[in-house]
């Protein structure tokens, strides 16, 4: 298994103004209510589930195929980009989580006449921390995951004629296993995060044999993916 080093990331993210819920002890509550986790329906550690989705994500690349650029093109998908964790909350300002989740990342390439598009699905265990105000839903966040990849699909387009179509489970053509980096604001149940895989896309070492030949069609090719997704999550209410 080919072992990708994780590099340090780019931390972004803007300011954006929120008003705070005004709470009585009669009316309902709206969003996500923070509790001290002895108040929680969840054990006195203070963990609690949540579920959520990466909801629409928009992914680009930098790729180099013998160290030139290749035109690329943004991605767009909506389907399946989904999930959940697993939350600890030290106060309530700060707080861990972990879980996993289901997503779908790619790319698209031209080169004169040809255009590529590149699709992987992958299971990722992100691990984070989260910092803010709970009790008003409104914090930041940062971490890491590592993502086993599931899925893979390549499609080929000779002046917008599709000429060749694959997808291959538990393919060699990328890693086995992607780290990525990332960074997010959660405000009410909406969310908006940056994440970035420092390693290759592709598995250089890749072989195949076509028309009696060995190639490798990935030896000279970098890929490097990030992505912005706006998305949703919500606590998994109390019984």
């Amino acid at each position: 298994m080919r072992k990708c080093s994780v590099s340090l990331l780019l931390m972004c993210l803007c300011v954006m103004a929120h008003a705070q819920h005004q709470d009585t002890a009669e009316s309902s509550h709206q969003g996500f209510h923070y509790k001290p986790p002895a108040e929680r329906h969840h054990p006195v550690q203070g963990v609690y589930a949540a579920g959520g989705s990466d909801g629409s994500i928009l992914s680009f690349a930098h790729v180099k195929n013998h160290g030139d650029r290749i035109t690329n093109s943004m991605r767009f998908s909506l389907f399946f980009n989904i999930g959940c964790t697993a939350n600890y909350d030290f106060s309530n300002h700060a707080g861990f989580f972990s879980g996993v989740n289901l997503k779908n990342i790619g790319f698209i390439t031209r080169e004169d006449d040809l255009k590529i598009k590149r699709r992987l699905y992958s299971l990722g265990i992100p691990a984070g921390f989260k910092f803010g105000n709970f009790n008003d839903d409104f914090f930041f966040y940062l971490g890491g995951q590592y993502e086993w990849a599931l899925n893979y699909k390549e499609k080929h387009f000779v002046q917008g004629k599709k000429v060749l179509k694959f997808n291959e489970w538990f393919s060699d053509r990328t890693p086995l296993l992607l780290p990525s980096l990332f960074a997010g604001i959660k405000m009410h149940n909406f969310n908006v995060k940056v994440q970035y895989y420092p390693g290759n896309f592709f598995n250089t070492g890749f072989h195949e044999i076509k028309g009696g030949l060995e190639t490798m069609p990935y030896k000279d090719i970098g890929a490097h993916i990030f992505f912005v997704s706006f998305g949703y999550s919500f606590k998994i209410k109390d019984g």
